[in-house]
């Protein structure tokens, strides 16, 4: 509705907003700024406030040499155990990553000789790639829409992103997990474009990933793997001194020392990376994924509405518009994706971004 209160709105109107649904919690969007027309969460999400503070604080202590790297553990652990709530999974399936390929590389590496994988031709590269570049693996790249309908006895592993990169278009994962086990098909999802407003139970499949930085609003270089209980088959093909039960008691020797949860497919963290995700991911688990979804598909949709599009299930939109130097030099903050404008809403958007669109395209908001 075009008379929805913003965030920033007065007090009362968002209390309201909030009872009915439609309004992310006050206490998160307030720590965001909200910047007319960033509508790119899908590449790079907005800090909170109190990321901003944390880091800034990370970063003097260290200026003045005040830091010590054993005080960065609790950032991880804390971070670890927000993504877990995101997630809904149990915080000792969760282990920290740096990007998404270090994920597709560690389960590329852990089939066997010959497995056959089976992947959607539209995936991001840093998903697929690590298998594509394996030469022991059968590989079977199909266009997404008929993925789930490839799934049979002779697949050993699914690689798909639960919402695509280039146009948000979300995977039936319902679906997915009743086609892998009627199979008995492993899984590897990433979930870099859904976890923070995609409400996922990761442990329904193997394994995931998620890069932090795009809707856990966190800095780039801090991510998650989780593995599921039943997945032991992923080998730690990358042991590291942070990988161990106790890292501090793991940083020389041997005999090799790995943790009994999936801490034992860490990476080293890059320390100043999980100060500030720490702080996000918390912030967003407190919100709630439910919330986020919510306002932010509501916004997406009342976009398609305008544009006289059929309502979606994803918090992006993927437009096939030459209008994109128009948004730009009005200001719109967007990414141009396999040829379409990709505009993504999340929580600190409002309907005055979609009203900023729908006008410089020519259309009408509802």
């Amino acid at each position: 509705r075009a008379d929805d209160p913003v965030v920033g709105g007065p007090e009362s109107s968002r209390s309201e907003m909030l009872h009915n649904g439609v309004m992310p919690a006050d206490s998160v969007t307030a720590q965001f700024a909200p910047v007319r027309g960033y509508l790119n969460t899908a590449s790079l999400g907005l800090p909170p406030r109190a990321t901003g503070e944390a880091l800034h604080a990370a970063l003097d202590d260290w200026f003045h040499g005040r830091w010590d790297a054993g005080a960065f553990d609790v950032h991880v652990d804390t971070a670890r155990a927000a993504y877990a709530r995101v997630v809904d999974v149990d915080v000792a399936r969760v282990g920290i990553l740096s990007q998404v390929s270090t994920a597709s590389g560690l389960v590329a590496a852990s089939l066997p000789e010959g497995s056959r994988v089976l992947l959607a031709e539209e995936e991001f590269s840093s998903t697929i790639y690590p298998f594509l570049n394996d030469t022991r693996l059968d590989v079977q790249a199909v266009p997404l829409d008929s993925l789930l309908d490839r799934i049979d006895d002779r697949v050993d592993l699914v690689v798909v992103s639960a919402v695509q990169s280039a146009d948000g278009r979300v995977t039936d994962l319902d679906a997915l997990e009743a086609a892998a086990k009627a199979h008995g098909v492993r899984t590897f999802v990433d979930l870099s474009q859904a976890s923070g407003w995609l409400p996922v139970k990761a442990d329904r499949f193997d394994v995931t990933a998620c890069g932090a930085y795009k809707w856990l609003c966190s800095p780039r270089g801090s991510g998650f793997i989780t593995v599921a209980e039943w997945a032991d088959w992923v080998r730690p093909v990358y042991p590291n001194w942070y990988s161990g039960p106790d890292p501090w008691q793991s940083l020389y020797g041997t005999p090799v020392r790995l943790a009994s949860d999936a801490r034992r497919y860490n990476v080293s963290p890059a320390w100043f990376d999980f100060v500030g995700a720490a702080v996000s991911v918390s912030l967003l688990a407190d919100l709630g994924v439910e919330t986020a979804h919510r306002h932010s598909v509501r916004l997406a949709n009342r976009l398609r509405e305008a544009l006289g599009m059929e309502p979606s299930n994803s918090a992006i939109v993927a437009l096939d518009t030459p209008h994109g130097d128009r948004l730009r030099e009005a200001g719109v903050k967007a990414a141009i994706r396999a040829g379409k404008v990709r505009l993504s809403f999340y929580i600190y958007n409002t309907d005055e971004d979609v009203d900023l669109v729908a006008d410089l395209l020519g259309a009408a908001p509802a």
